[in-house]
């Protein structure tokens, strides 16, 4: 049989639940989730095969209406991650339904050329009537090759959804090993799990002022890793939210933290985090580029 190999990038407002769809299609986790909007900030190409088909879907940031540096570098690398792709996945939140800024992504994905496919996600929190209705107006607003119904976080609709895409990309080599499920490397991934922790554990308290800064990654003799990071925050009073009560909050987020990055890694982890007030680090040019962001003027 022949080998097909393509881009899909999977766009959608924040919270649609790309990440979490992307993982359900890889089938293991490679981007990480929170129930925080704007939980992803780079681009991420999460590897899925289905038969002869290797699907490199891009999971990008949600597209919303951008306001600092931070938030238009994000909307750029998504709307980037779909420069390129062979076909687009429009993620929509199938309760939430078509919002103003959902129809003006809808504008905006009508002058594209790329094939679309518009993927209902959390089905399983929707009415049937409800669902058809709103597939009734994506079609007439979008005309997509194919809607999909599917819930992320259930798996339903999931493999029919990944056999699509399999159907869908071009024929040609495959980009990656058959084992590999990410194009992030492990240091990236480090600082991926630390921030979900954060969010995870501070989503009502801790706003967006917050990044995490790699400072070592140590490969040891005995196959165990160090990693130093940095948790950098805005403000004094964000630091001790972090830190918690005599350290306990840090300490459960680097004890969470290394417990994830030892399955991820298949190696003892030997994880060191440090809280630093950094009011402009949102204007770190080197930051941008450990994240894995554009610098955007």
């Amino acid at each position: 049989m022949t080998e097909r190999c393509g881009f899909v990038a999977v766009v959608g407002a924040p919270n649609a639940g790309k990440s979490t769809l992307v993982n359900a299609l890889v089938g293991q986790k490679v981007a990480i989730v929170s129930p925080k909007a704007q939980t992803t900030r780079t681009r991420l190409i999460g590897v899925a095969i289905a038969g002869e088909s290797q699907i490199l879907l891009v999971d990008t940031p949600g597209i919303f209406a951008p306001r600092r540096r931070l938030d238009r570098a994000m909307v750029a690398a998504a709307w980037g991650g779909a420069q390129d792709a062979d076909l687009i996945a429009f993620v929509i939140d199938a309760k939430t339904g078509i919002t103003h800024r959902i129809g003006e992504l809808l504008d905006t994905l009508a002058q594209r050329r790329e094939p679309k496919l518009v993927v209902l996600n959390k089905v399983d929190i929707c009415s049937k009537e409800s669902l058809l209705e709103l597939a009734v107006r994506l079609q007439e607003k979008l005309s997509p090759e194919a809607i999909f119904m599917v819930s992320a976080a259930t798996g339903d609709g999931v493999a029919d959804l990944r056999q699509a895409l399999a159907d869908r990309v071009p024929e040609g080599p495959w980009h990656f090993p058959e084992e590999q499920v990410s194009d992030a490397t492990d240091r990236m991934l480090a600082a991926e799990v630390t921030r979900e922790q954060l969010y995870l554990q501070l989503h009502a308290e801790l706003p967006y002022d917050s990044a995490i800064e790699t400072e070592k990654y140590e490969e040891r003799r005995d196959g165990s890793v160090a990693i130093h990071q940095q948790i950098l925050v805005a403000r004094d009073t964000q630091k001790a939210i972090v830190l918690g009560k005599r350290g306990a909050r840090l300490k459960e987020i680097g004890s969470r933290a290394r417990a994830e990055l030892e399955t991820l890694l298949e190696r003892k982890v030997h994880l060191f985090l440090h809280v630093k007030v950094a009011e402009k680090w949102g204007e770190d040019r080197g930051l941008y580029r450990e994240i894995g962001l554009d610098w955007v003027d």
